[in-house]
């Protein structure tokens, strides 16, 4: 499994209470392509989102995210961490 770090764009305005709810709709289904979520953050200035995932691979990340109505404009791995 390796570390993913996706960019949603055009969420201007996003609530706290949006974010949490898109990030719920991922984590629902999340088991389904191996996926674990393990956080979200968004600027609602800028309307972007960043997310942060452990996956097979990035391909497995967009298809939860389209399947919960939100795809990733961005998908990059994250190879090293500290």
């Amino acid at each position: 499994m390796s570390l993913y770090m996706d960019v949603h764009q055009g969420m201007h305005g996003i609530t706290e209470e949006q974010l949490s709810a898109a990030h719920q709709a991922d984590l629902e289904i999340q088991a389904e392509e191996g996926v674990r979520f393990e956080r979200a953050w968004a600027d609602p200035a800028s309307g972007t989102v960043y997310c942060l995932s452990e996956a097979p691979s990035a391909e497995a990340v967009q298809r939860i995210h389209e399947r919960a109505g939100h795809p990733a404009s961005e998908i990059h791995p994250v190879p090293l961490s500290v």
